[in-house]
């Protein structure tokens, strides 16, 4: 499976309700310095893909896209998976942040 492959096999995982960030899915890839590599995918495979894109957020756990250009679209559809956003626009990461159970093997 190639890193792209990986990538979008993640991205489909992430559940209901949860979120990942750029990063965290790079590495569960297998290379943690790819976070650009999921920004392109999302960009370029959502729609061929059917990727939850709104379920991807930055290390800060901000929304990356600027007000105007998707952010509130993503933030609405956080908020209606029940996603909890502070006043500053963090999400809590101990409460919402998908944390997969790597011991599991994946059916393929």
């Amino acid at each position: 499976m190639t890193l792209s492959e990986s990538i979008i096999d993640y991205l489909k995982q992430i559940p209901y309700g949860r979120v990942a960030s750029y990063g965290q899915i790079a590495a569960l890839a297998g290379n943690p310095r790819a976070a650009r590599q999921v920004v392109r995918l999302l960009h370029t495979s959502t729609t061929k893909h059917s990727l939850p894109w709104h379920r991807v957020v930055n290390s800060k756990g901000t929304i990356s896209l600027k007000p105007g250009s998707g952010y509130e679209i993503q933030k609405s559809m956080l908020e209606n998976e029940g996603i909890e956003f502070t006043k500053t626009g963090k999400i809590d990461f101990n409460r919402f942040l998908w944390k997969p159970n790597l011991h599991k093997k994946k059916e393929d």
